[in-house]
Protein backbone atom coordinates (compact mmCIF):
# COMPACT_ATOMS: atom_id res chain seq x y z
CA UNK A 1 0.00 0.00 0.00
CA UNK A 2 1.26 3.49 -0.81
CA UNK A 3 2.25 5.63 2.11
CA UNK A 4 1.21 9.25 2.37
CA UNK A 5 3.64 12.05 1.57
CA UNK A 6 3.84 12.90 5.26
CA UNK A 7 4.76 9.36 6.25
CA UNK A 8 7.42 9.07 3.57
CA UNK A 9 8.92 12.48 4.32
CA UNK A 10 9.41 11.53 7.96
CA UNK A 11 11.67 8.65 6.98
CA UNK A 12 15.29 9.77 7.08
CA UNK A 13 18.38 7.62 7.22
CA UNK A 14 20.16 7.16 10.50
CA UNK A 15 23.60 8.69 10.87
CA UNK A 16 25.89 6.73 8.58
CA UNK A 17 22.85 4.88 7.24
CA UNK A 18 21.40 4.38 3.81
CA UNK A 19 20.40 6.99 1.28
CA UNK A 20 17.66 9.48 2.11
CA UNK A 21 14.30 7.95 1.18
CA UNK A 22 13.22 11.22 -0.46
CA UNK A 23 16.15 11.05 -2.87
CA UNK A 24 15.33 7.45 -3.73
CA UNK A 25 11.70 8.38 -4.43
CA UNK A 26 12.79 11.31 -6.60
CA UNK A 27 15.26 9.19 -8.55
CA UNK A 28 12.62 6.51 -9.17
CA UNK A 29 9.91 8.95 -10.26
CA UNK A 30 12.25 10.87 -12.56
CA UNK A 31 13.58 7.68 -14.13
CA UNK A 32 10.06 6.42 -14.78
CA UNK A 33 8.94 9.69 -16.39
CA UNK A 34 12.08 9.83 -18.53
CA UNK A 35 11.33 6.32 -19.84
CA UNK A 36 7.71 7.23 -20.53
CA UNK A 37 8.78 10.35 -22.40
CA UNK A 38 11.36 8.41 -24.42
CA UNK A 39 8.71 5.89 -25.47
CA UNK A 40 6.21 8.57 -26.48
CA UNK A 41 6.21 8.71 -30.29
CA UNK A 42 4.56 12.12 -30.48
CA UNK A 43 6.69 15.21 -30.87
CA UNK A 44 5.63 18.41 -29.17
CA UNK A 45 7.27 21.84 -29.07
CA UNK A 46 8.67 21.73 -25.52
CA UNK A 47 9.82 18.12 -25.46
CA UNK A 48 13.48 19.19 -25.36
CA UNK A 49 12.85 21.36 -22.30
CA UNK A 50 11.19 18.45 -20.49
CA UNK A 51 14.07 16.12 -21.38
CA UNK A 52 16.69 18.64 -20.21
CA UNK A 53 14.96 19.32 -16.90
CA UNK A 54 14.39 15.62 -16.22
CA UNK A 55 18.10 15.06 -16.85
CA UNK A 56 18.87 17.90 -14.42
CA UNK A 57 16.61 16.33 -11.77
CA UNK A 58 18.27 12.95 -12.28
CA UNK A 59 21.70 14.55 -11.84
CA UNK A 60 20.59 16.34 -8.67
CA UNK A 61 19.21 13.11 -7.22
CA UNK A 62 22.43 11.30 -8.07
CA UNK A 63 24.46 13.74 -5.99
CA UNK A 64 22.63 13.59 -2.66
CA UNK A 65 19.93 15.85 -1.28
CA UNK A 66 19.11 18.50 -3.91
CA UNK A 67 18.31 22.17 -3.33
CA UNK A 68 14.55 22.59 -2.93
CA UNK A 69 14.22 25.82 -4.95
CA UNK A 70 16.01 24.18 -7.88
CA UNK A 71 13.79 21.10 -7.60
CA UNK A 72 10.68 23.24 -7.72
CA UNK A 73 11.95 25.26 -10.67
CA UNK A 74 12.62 22.09 -12.65
CA UNK A 75 9.20 20.71 -11.74
CA UNK A 76 7.50 23.88 -13.01
CA UNK A 77 9.42 23.75 -16.27
CA UNK A 78 8.60 20.08 -16.77
CA UNK A 79 4.93 20.61 -15.96
CA UNK A 80 4.77 23.52 -18.39
CA UNK A 81 6.48 21.50 -21.09
CA UNK A 82 4.45 18.28 -20.81
CA UNK A 83 1.41 19.29 -18.78
CA UNK A 84 -0.99 18.84 -21.70
CA UNK A 85 0.31 15.40 -22.71
CA UNK A 86 -2.21 13.11 -21.02
CA UNK A 87 -0.06 9.99 -21.54
CA UNK A 88 2.52 11.50 -19.15
CA UNK A 89 0.10 12.77 -16.49
CA UNK A 90 0.69 9.94 -14.01
CA UNK A 91 4.46 10.14 -14.32
CA UNK A 92 4.37 13.91 -13.85
CA UNK A 93 2.20 13.47 -10.74
CA UNK A 94 4.72 10.99 -9.33
CA UNK A 95 7.57 13.47 -9.87
CA UNK A 96 5.54 16.23 -8.22
CA UNK A 97 4.89 14.03 -5.20
CA UNK A 98 8.58 13.15 -4.97
CA UNK A 99 9.53 16.85 -5.04
CA UNK A 100 6.95 17.57 -2.34
CA UNK A 101 8.75 15.14 -0.03
CA UNK A 102 11.47 17.76 0.31
CA UNK A 103 9.07 20.22 1.91
CA UNK A 104 6.24 22.57 1.18
CA UNK A 105 6.87 25.72 -0.81
CA UNK A 106 7.05 28.91 1.26
CA UNK A 107 3.68 30.53 1.84
CA UNK A 108 3.04 33.90 0.25
CA UNK A 109 1.65 36.64 2.42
Amino acid sequence: MLRSVEQRSEQRPAAGGDEDVRVTELRTAVSRLRRQLALLPAEFPDRGIAEEELAALAAMAAHGVPEVPRLRRSLLLIAGAIGSVSALARGLTDVRHAVELFGEPPRRR
